[in-house]
């Protein structure tokens, strides 16, 4: 019974990093929104870490990372070097930053996510609520984390591509946050309890939230 649980844990897990890097690589990884494009990467980090729990979200988040980074140094942008350790101008010291950036701030995504929803279980939320509000949480995570860490790690270099002084930097991350980081978070607050929900009275995630309550 323990075999046949693990291997449906793993098949689950394999078929949501798939998921991952589908989204990463296609242009299903974005919706266009009224003014500016929501990834929708994270959505089955999301996902996984409600149906599988924190570790399993963990992982999915490093997964999302490495092809956040991947792509960044495979096709560079002028934030792509907070994303990128091979881009770094700064030698080590920018590629441990960037690795955070890139894979640490996803995993968080996971990790943060997969608590909020068993914390949310436990308090007898209901199913529709938990969901929502663990999406949203998960989306500003990937958020906060990723602008507040290029904010306190990459003012300087993110004040010199965008031909801004420093004291404006704080400025523009929080006008991200708000333009971009907020519209993402109820697009993964929507889509999260549809899919999730879905999945819920398919039966697929009565099975395997058995599953996330024992890893």
């Amino acid at each position: 019974m323990n075999n046949k649980k693990d291997t449906r844990y793993m098949v689950t897990l394999a078929l949501m990093a798939a998921i991952v890097i589908l989204l990463a690589n296609t242009p299903l990884g974005m919706i266009q929104l009224p003014i500016i494009k929501a990834t929708t990467v994270h959505i089955p980090v999301i996902i996984g870490s409600i149906v599988l729990g924190p570790a399993a979200g963990a992982f999915l988040g490093a997964v999302f990372g490495i092809c956040s980074m991947i792509s960044n140094t495979q096709a560079p942008t002028l934030l792509s070097f907070a994303f990128s350790p091979f881009l770094s101008t700064t030698g080590l010291i920018g590629v441990i930053k960037a690795l955070w950036v890139s894979i640490g701030c996803r995993i968080m995504i996971g990790v943060v996510s997969g608590w909020v929803s068993v914390a949310l279980k436990k308090l007898r939320v209901p199913a529709a609520v938990r969901l929502a509000v663990t999406g949203f949480i998960g989306s500003m995570t990937n958020t906060v984390f990723v602008m507040g860490s290029i904010y306190l790690l990459f003012a300087q270099q993110y004040a010199e591509v965008k031909n801004v002084g420093m004291e404006a930097v704080f400025g523009l991350v929080m006008g991200t946050v708000a333009a971009s980081g907020v519209p993402e978070a109820i697009a993964a607050a929507i889509l999260v309890t549809a899919i999730t929900g879905g999945l819920m009275k398919s039966g697929v995630l009565r099975q395997n939230t058995v599953l996330a309550g024992s890893h």
